[in-house]
């Protein structure tokens, strides 16, 4: 049995049946060509369509369709080839394409200086990496040397990227099954979203498995951090208002560290620049991704406290692109985007406008929103599946997470009408008589 932990992975009969009636012949030989030349790996293969074109909210694919893309691995907040991202990258790439490592430069000094502005509590010291796996990993070897402890402690399902080191503080199944020996000394612990049924439904569960983190802690003794998603990003899910303060002083009281992983979650699409804002406590490390590089170049973060900066004679990352020009121009100007365009602003208000709409959708099983992102859980696997290639044919791509809970995150600059054609398109998605639309 394939397992749906993280999300979709296009081996259903609704796929096979998209597949059937939805692609055009050009698109499956180009799809029969990428099968010839990759490697294949669940969640990502076989591939769901070929796109020629994105701009703003759209992909456009080989037939010319425009998709509205809900999904976009989360590293689209501020659209597709944002005039002021591509001017910026254009820009930099006329005058300095690449920075070799052992040399700084302007434009990563100003990026490094603005993530620690905005950060949350003491952050203020950076290190940049081409991926977000890659930090987490950074963030990991940090707290080691910082701590004196190599153990970790963090959450059954959560995902922190696909490196050997990122799986084993992971918890996703399809991820670590059958990958051999992993790091030692990571340990874990039933998930926020989990507290009810580990713990008790009776509205305490989760002050109990807070008070779990606490004994492990505890009776462990050596471990070095604990890592976490503030929002289970693949259901979007987040605890109780008071939950991570608990873990904070937890952490606190044991010497170890806490690393918010904020990889999908940061720039504003919880409506806050970071969702770590909402959760009334800072974390010693943070660790950003995905939508840092614009939707266009690879980008990725380390935020920590700068009594942490204790690793001088040490390699934390050592990355080729560590500071990459074309990279932090593209979040800078991102950054300014924000900024400029009243982003954060405009996610929490579509975002509760979104909210209200969804919780009239009859066969809603639950209806979450963080921002302009949404979380929505129906039935079953297989109900989900139905309904995302039902919307996927009619304009609308989203990712299915945890099996059976419809993920949609928008890009911050959509129009309240874009969001609204997009929720008549899983609206109509949702009902018993849905009609999905054939090639044309």
């Amino acid at each position: 049995m394939q397992d749906r932990s993280e999300g979709d992975i296009n081996l259903g009969d609704a796929r096979a049946a998209w597949h059937r009636d939805y692609l055009d012949a050009e698109t499956r030989a180009l799809l029969e060509e990428d099968a010839r030349w990759f490697l294949h790996q669940s969640l990502s293969t076989p591939c769901l369509n070929v796109v020629e074109r994105a701009e703003g909210i759209f992909l456009i694919d080989t037939a010319g369709r425009r998709i509205m893309d809900f999904h976009g691995n989360t590293v689209h907040q501020v659209g597709y080839g944002h005039p002021r991202i591509i001017e910026a990258v254009t820009r930099q790439m006329a005058t300095l394409p690449f920075s070799p490592r052992r040399y700084t430069n302007r434009t990563a000094i100003e990026l490094a200086r603005r993530l620690a502005e905005l950060a949350p509590g003491r952050l203020n010291k950076v290190l940049f990496a081409p991926s977000g796996t890659a930090a987490i990993g950074m963030a990991l070897k940090l707290a080691r040397h910082a701590t004196g402890r190599h153990k970790t402690l963090s959450m059954w399902d959560a995902f922190h990227g696909a490196s050997l080191d990122a799986i084993s503080v992971g918890g996703e199944a399809i991820f670590r099954r059958d990958a051999g020996p992993l790091l030692p000394g990571t340990e874990h612990v039933p998930p926020p979203a989990l507290a009810s049924r580990f713990f008790g439904d009776d509205a305490r569960g989760h002050e109990r498995l807070a008070d779990y983190i606490d004994y492990v802690l505890e009776v462990q003794g050596d471990v070095g951090a604990v890592i976490a998603e503030p929002v289970r990003w693949t259901t979007l899910e987040a605890p109780p208002a008071d939950f991570w303060p608990r873990v904070r002083a937890s952490c606190d009281r044991h010497g170890a560290l806490l690393i918010f992983d904020e990889i999908p979650s940061c720039l504003g699409r919880t409506g806050t620049m970071f969702a770590c804002e909402q959760t009334g406590c800072a974390p010693d490390m943070l660790v950003l991704g995905k939508g840092l590089g614009g939707g266009v170049f690879p980008m990725a973060a380390l935020i920590a406290r700068e009594d942490l900066d204790v690793a001088a004679d040490r390699a934390l990352g050592h990355y080729t692109h560590e500071k990459s020009s074309v990279g932090c121009a593209a979040a800078i100007a991102t950054l300014d985007v924000i900024r400029d365009e009243g982003l954060l602003e405009r996610s929490r208000e579509l975002g509760t406008r979104g909210l209200e709409r969804l919780r009239t959708f009859p066969t809603a099983r639950a209806v979450r929103a963080l921002g302009v992102s949404f979380g929505v859980e129906v039935a079953d696997a297989a109900y989900a599946e139905t309904v995302m290639y039902r919307c996927m044919a009619n304009g609308l791509s989203f990712k299915v997470g945890g099996g059976n809970v419809l993920t949609l995150c928008p890009p911050l600059t959509i129009t309240q009408a874009e969001l609204d054609s997009a929720l008549d398109i899983l609206d109509r998605a949702m009902q018993p008589t849905a009609v999905v639309a054939s090639r044309s």
